[in-house]
């Protein structure tokens, strides 16, 4: 049989030319379509040793060795760094916290456009831990958080930065994490986002086995 014989018949499909789209209809399509995206609380000092907390869900892991996760930090409209960009330039370090459902509202609080200076987390009512490596605090109240020292930064046009960070410590609430380091999901309960203003949760899971020849033949 061949591959043309195994094709099924398509329903009707619409296209979008991404070279003729603004970027904000190309922002559209992307974040409706790639789903769910995990959600990074990031925290930050400036040099003075300032808090600022900022969610981004253009964040993944892209590497386990060496271990590097990696962020999405958009400029400001003026194309200047955000807080969470500059301080990262500044001092090189940065604490990721994974978002659960029991912190979803908490994180939305620090999304707002406070002044420079400000503490997010203590306007979520958050609680700043000291970091076991580097200066960036990681929050007591998230399931999961690595600090991360700035392994790369890549300058994408003039609108935004991709940060990719090391992980050099990670923290874990007690009982997520068992003997064999397996991680318990329902223990993170990590939410993602959606398109819009839709976020999700993680809760509904099945098992997918990986394909093996003599399963296939």
């Amino acid at each position: 049989m061949t591959l043309h014989d195994r094709q099924r018949p398509e329903a009707p499909r619409t296209g979008f030319d991404f070279t003729a789209l603004s970027a904000r209809d190309k922002y559209k399509l992307m974040i409706g379509t790639i789903v769910p995206r995990p959600i990074a609380l990031v925290t930050t000092v400036d040099e003075e040793g300032r808090i600022n907390a900022a969610p981004f869900s253009f964040f993944n892991c892209l590497s386990a060795d060496p271990p590097i996760l990696a962020l999405g930090v958009e400029n400001n409209p003026d194309m200047s760094f955000k807080d969470t960009g500059r301080n990262i330039r500044m001092t090189e370090v940065f604490t990721v916290n994974i978002v659960s459902h029991e912190i979803a509202e908490a994180m939305h609080v620090c999304a707002a456009k406070y002044p420079r200076g400000v503490d997010e987390l203590k306007e979520a009512g958050l609680t700043a831990m000291r970091g076991e490596k580097i200066a960036a605090p990681w929050i007591r109240e998230a399931p999961a958080a690595f600090e991360c020292r700035r392994h790369l930064t890549l300058e994408l046009g003039k609108s935004r930065q991709i940060i990719m960070g090391e992980i050099v410590y990670a923290h874990y609430r007690e009982g997520v994490v068992d003997e064999r380091l397996h991680v318990d999901p329902a223990g993170v309960d990590a939410i993602a986002r959606l398109g819009g203003d839709t976020c999700s949760t993680i809760r509904d899971r099945f098992e997918m086995l990986t394909p093996q020849l003599q399963r296939l033949a």
